[in-house]
C-alpha cells in the first residue's frame, strides 16, 4: 500500500507530461506549417502573390497569425484579381466571407456586413457566411434581421449547432410579442 501512491503519482505526472507534450507538438506543427506556406508565398512571388488563390492562401494564415491589416491588404487583391480573371463564384463568395471576418475582427462591423453579403450574393446558399453576417448583426443590435439570417442557416444546414445555439440566444432575449387583439367595438 505505501508504494501504491508514489507509484499512481508518477504514473500521472508522466501522463500529464505526455499530453503536454502532444499538445506542444501540435502547435508547433502548425506554426513550422504556416512559416513554411509564408516562406513559400514569399519566394513564389517576390513580396505578394498574383493569382487570386495564392492571396488567399497567404491571408487565410495571417488570419490565423491574426495580422488582420495584411490580411485584409490581400484579401482586397485577390477578390480584384479573382473578379478580373472571371474565378467562379464560389471562390469569389470565400474571399468576401474572408475579407469580412477579417474586418469584423478589426472592428470595422458595417464593411463586414457589406462583405459578407458581396459573398451572399455570389453564392446565396453559403451557411458560413450566413453565419458571420448573422453575427455581425446580431453585434450591430439588429436581432430581427440576424434572427432571420440563423434561420436560413438552418434551413440549409439543419445540422449546423452554432446557429442553433445563437438563435436560441437571441430568441430568448427578445420581447415576446403578444397576438393583436381585436379591436373593441
Amino acid at each position: 500500500m505505501d508504494t501504491l501512491l508514489p507509484q499512481a503519482y508518477l504514473i500521472g505526472l508522466i501522463a500529464i507530461l505526455l499530453i503536454a507534450a502532444i499538445a506542444i507538438g501540435r502547435q508547433i506543427w502548425r506554426v513550422r506549417k504556416d512559416e513554411v506556406t509564408l516562406s513559400r508565398l514569399d519566394r513564389k512571388g517576390e513580396g505578394a502573390p498574383g493569382d487570386a488563390a495564392s492571396l488567399y492562401e497567404l491571408a487565410s494564415v495571417q488570419l490565423r497569425k491574426r495580422l488582420y491589416g495584411q490580411a485584409v491588404d490581400n484579401l482586397k487583391k485577390a477578390v480584384k484579381t479573382a473578379e478580373a480573371d472571371q474565378e467562379p463564384t464560389e471562390a469569389i463568395a470565400l474571399i468576401q466571407n474572408a475579407l469580412g471576418f477579417a474586418l469584423a475582427a478589426q472592428n470595422n462591423p458595417k464593411a463586414a456586413l457589406r462583405h459578407y453579403r458581396a459573398a451572399l450574393s455570389a453564392k446565396p446558399d453559403y451557411p458560413v457566411a450566413l453565419n458571420n453576417l448573422a453575427f455581425a448583426l446580431e453585434k450591430q443590435g439588429q436581432l430581427e434581421e440576424a434572427i432571420n439570417s440563423y434561420r436560413q442557416v438552418l434551413a440549409l444546414d439543419a445540422a449546423n449547432a452554432t446557429a442553433r445555439k445563437r438563435l436560441k440566444r437571441l430568441e430568448g432575449r427578445l420581447p415576446k410579442v403578444s397576438a393583436p387583439s381585436a379591436p373593441e367595438s
